[in-house]
């Protein structure tokens, strides 16, 4: 193994570095080199001998992580951990490490945002006033407080959601095989099974984490069974869902409306933009943001300062604070640190 330390921050294009960032780098012990990470081979070239990795939006397949022999630490500048191959990496003493909890209250609000434009039918009445009518027919309004709205996954977002909806009096049920009855009661929350919530809900709203167990959860069949007329709120990965399926429910009249914050079948991070061929993007009744639901100067900066330490704790020999794969037996040695 190399003695020089090397990191490689990917992602530079098409989430450049900012000055923030610029200014923490030089304070590592390392040489910082930058690189897109679009492809397995372009990662492999630009980190064939890395010591850490900050990575943002790139996929890291285990093909690619057998491949870099001096790879001690991946960084995810963010939460989601479901684009890189964390059991091939705790295989090889590689540890992962993310920024669980830097934009609860970014996500939660934008949640909410998306929600009530859903239920206001803003973008149809934004539209009908650009074009000088007020155009109310066959436009069906609910009080919000009349609904029954569905939590799917209750970790730090569902919670935060769950506090903003209790003011508008909402019955809420939560989703999420950790969740305890006394946690739900002290939130004013029903706990649900996901196919009996997915029955009694007009507004589903999607806060669970990517795993193969989720992937695909809102299929054809489940949205079958979902109330006619249902609300899709999705601001947690676009995996989670068939597109397809989705596309047609909204076509058809099934699903309402959907408002949409990721996707599955489209990298809005890519460099050059993306297309919008995609049936999702020409559904009717939709309001469709670029993956933003995180973002705020605030939430940004957070996930620098933190994603960069934990390199910087790593390159210096310490465990850093928020291990992926805390089963790890790293490459090298590391001292374990008080936690704050």
């Amino acid at each position: 193994m190399s003695n020089q330390q090397i990191v490689v921050r990917l992602n530079s294009e098409s989430f450049p570095p900012t000055e923030l960032e610029r200014s923490l780098w030089s304070q590592l012990p390392a040489e910082v080199r930058l690189g897109e990470g679009g492809t397995p081979d372009e990662i492999m070239t630009v980190a064939r001998d890395a010591t850490s990795i900050l990575i943002i939006a790139a996929r890291l397949p285990a093909t690619v992580i057998a491949s870099l022999p001096n790879l001690r630490h991946i960084s995810r500048i963010g939460t989601g951990t479901d684009k890189i191959a964390v059991d091939e990496a705790t295989r090889r003493g590689i540890l992962v490490t993310n920024v669980p909890d830097f934009s609860t209250e970014e996500v939660a609000d934008h949640t909410m945002a998306l929600l009530l434009s859903a239920v206001r039918q803003l973008p149809h009445f934004s539209s009908a006033v650009a074009r000088g009518q007020r155009e109310l027919a066959g436009k069906i309004l609910h009080r919000l407080a009349s609904r029954t709205v569905a939590l799917i996954g209750f970790g730090n977002i569902g919670k935060a959601v769950a506090k903003r909806l209790a003011g508008f009096g909402p019955r809420i049920l939560a989703v999420d095989p950790r969740l305890d009855s006394a946690t739900a009661q002290s939130l004013g929350v029903e706990i649900r099974a996901l196919d009996a919530a997915l029955v009694e809900a007009d507004i589903v709203v999607l806060l669970c984490p990517l795993l193969p167990a989720t992937k695909n959860m809102l299929n054809a069949e489940r949205i079958a069974r979902m109330k006619s007329g249902v609300i899709l709120v999705n601001t947690a990965r676009g995996e989670l869902v068939d597109e397809i399926a989705l596309a047609q429910a909204l076509h058809s009249g099934t699903i309402t409306f959907a408002a949409i914050d990721v996707f599955g079948d489209t990298d809005v991070f890519a460099v050059d933009g993306f297309p919008t061929t995609h049936p999702i993007f020409h559904s009717p009744n939709t309001v469709l943001t670029p993956h933003v639901a995180a973002h705020s100067e605030e939430s940004m900066a957070d996930c620098h300062r933190r994603a960069i330490q934990a390199v910087a704790d790593v390159l210096s020999g310490r465990w850093p604070r928020h291990p992926v794969n805390p089963e790890v037996i790293p490459r090298q040695t590391l001292i374990q640190q008080e936690q704050p």
